[in-house]
């Protein structure tokens, strides 16, 4: 045990060579802290699955040593696994204000009790454990953001959350530059850093010049203003309450998660509205359109978001008008460009005007680009770095712009979800996997959709479904009815009546084979009538469809 403790290991449990589901293992001997529990949203070969978490089989077998669940801030893909996480696993959960609020609004719609939330605030520095853990702001896409120091006894950890160097933000709280190079003159062990931007040259612009881009569309919009934007961004969304303020509009807010969110924030003192500004949504019918803003969510094409739903002409309180400006403040989310384009025409084919493009300005991102992720590293000067939070061309892009500041190679681990990295003072090294992977949840279901539920349904949705119904003498082993053959996603059985009949007399004659060999065992039989249908299809029409043979017992 002696040689345990002098090493630090960190596990990352996901956000390695992918966007989402971040969560990070430190131990030290038999305390372990876990940095976010974030979720993922599915990819489009994972038909019908809700969400995608990371699998926590390791925090279970070791939850006698979990002290603390530690969370940067609050977006769903540091927070959003929390839910199914916190009913297997009960610990302490840390947290800025803001981050706790929302997760707390999560947890109540997920029946799991919030008793264990401890709040913090940037500056503070809690014992947890073995481990000194500090809370340091930065600026993001949501207000309360931090990146988490770790002092163990033989160095520290730093990981910086999701983070930019906004020097302008819009509640005046700027990144704590200092205590970041204090960290550096103490020394830092290893590093963990943001790397979504890492492709992108230069500096992330702040996110004050969204205010200036919706000032220039307010001044010469002539009718209603909707806006659509991620319900997290409060900042977004108090600058158009601002500016709908100076232009005298009404502000009212569309969308579950907006709504929630809006109220989480104004409670807490993050979004401040003033009086008189603020009506409920069924109230835009006593303005003008000219004295109308409407804040909604649907900026990614969710088909059910409030946004699409209004482009499709189904909401059932808001109708687009011609003389709408729609401003689209987000930038799609890889993987949703198709339904973020095909909402933006149809609203256009509704004869709205569509400010969406990334060169209007409507958006800036939440992420530091490489001369941001530059300065971070020479502010903190770590002896070794993990990049994380993104795909693996994004962690190999910062690995080298770390090689050109002046770090070697072999101090920066390039890793992946399971891998054990151990430190001591002088060297680092990958030094074995544990179990790590992906949980689906559908519906209530969690982790009971796995690979082969999976290809099941791959295989429906591209080929479609043959159910074979027999019924047999139990004892003889013959046929007493049937086969009759139903079709579901194949073909279209009124025009294919022969195909149809042909292959009934497949079954058939498989059957008297099966009765003439004295074959009695009914897994084999199934088998047999799979495989000659399935041959048989596959000649007539070159599909492989999920043939279900099915056999009533007399």
């Amino acid at each position: 045990m002696a040689k345990m403790q002098q090493k630090i290991q960190i596990i990352p449990l996901g956000g390695m060579g992918e966007i989402g589901k971040n969560m990070t293992v430190i131990r030290f001997g038999d305390d372990i802290i876990v940095i976010d529990c974030g979720l993922m949203f599915p990819e489009d070969d994972m038909l019908g699955i809700d969400l995608v978490i990371p699998d926590i089989s390791y925090l279970i077998e070791n939850r006698d040593f979990v002290r603390a669940i530690v969370l940067t801030h609050g977006h769903e893909d540091h927070i959003g696994a929390l839910p199914y996480v916190l009913k297997q696993l009960n610990v302490p959960v840390y947290g800025t204000r803001l981050t706790l609020g929302i997760l707390e609004g999560k947890l109540k719609e997920n029946n799991v009790p919030a008793t264990n939330l401890i709040p913090v605030q940037a500056g503070d520095e809690v014992q947890i454990g073995i481990f000194s853990v500090g809370f340091i702001n930065v600026s993001h896409s949501i207000a309360d953001s931090v990146a988490i120091s770790v002092k163990t006894p033989i160095g520290t950890i730093v990981h910086t959350g999701d983070f930019k160097f906004d020097q302008t933000p819009v509640d005046g709280k700027v990144t704590d530059f200092h205590k970041f190079a204090e960290l550096g003159d103490q020394g830092v062990l290893v590093m963990l850093a943001d790397s979504t931007n890492a492709e992108h040259v230069g500096y992330t612009m702040s996110e004050k010049s969204v205010g200036v881009t919706f000032d220039e569309t307010f001044s010469t919009a002539t009718g209603r203003i909707i806006i659509a934007s991620f319900s997290s961004n409060i900042h977004r969304v108090q600058q158009a309450i601002d500016t709908a303020y100076k232009y005298k509009r009404k502000v009212a807010f569309l969308g579950r998660s907006m709504i929630n969110v809006v109220n989480i924030a104004s409670e807490l003192g993050y979004l401040m509205i003033p009086e008189g500004v603020l009506i409920d949504i069924d109230e835009i019918k006593n303005y003008p359109s000219s004295g109308i803003v409407i804040v909604t969510t649907g900026s990614q094409g969710e088909p059910m978001s409030a946004l699409t739903r209004m482009a499709m002409s189904d909401h059932r309180k808001v109708d687009i008008i011609p003389s709408d400006t729609i401003i689209i403040s987000a930038t799609p989310i890889p993987g949703n460009e198709k339904l973020v384009s095909r909402t933006i025409d149809y609203l256009l084919r509704q004869g709205a005007e569509v400010i969406y493009e990334k060169a209007s300005g409507v958006h800036v991102s939440g992420h530091a680009s490489q001369e941001e992720l530059k300065l971070m590293h020479n502010l903190i000067r770590p002896k070794f770095f993990i990049p994380v939070h993104g795909e693996f061309r994004h962690l190999v892009k910062h690995s080298k712009l770390a090689q050109g500041l002046g770090m070697p190679k072999e101090n920066i681990f390039i890793a992946e979800n399971g891998h054990m990295l151990e430190f001591t003072p002088e060297k680092g090294a990958i030094s074995g996997k544990v179990t790590a992977g992906i949980v689906l949840v559908d519906g209530l279901g969690v982790g009971d959709v796995g690979n082969i539920v999976l290809r099941d349904r791959r295989q429906l949705s591209q080929e479609g479904i043959l159910i074979v119904v027999m019924t047999m003498d139990k004892q003889h082993g013959c046929v007493l009815a049937g086969p009759d053959i139903v079709s579901r996603g194949f073909v279209y059985v009124r025009e294919s009546e022969q195909l149809m009949d042909e292959a009934k007399i497949k079954v058939r004659q498989t059957l008297e084979k099966c009765e003439v060999n004295n074959i009695t065992e009914w897994a084999t039989i199934k088998s047999s009538v799979r495989d000659t249908l399935g041959k048989y299809l596959y000649e007539k029409t070159r599909r492989r469809p999920m043939i279900l043979p099915i056999i009533m017992e007399v």
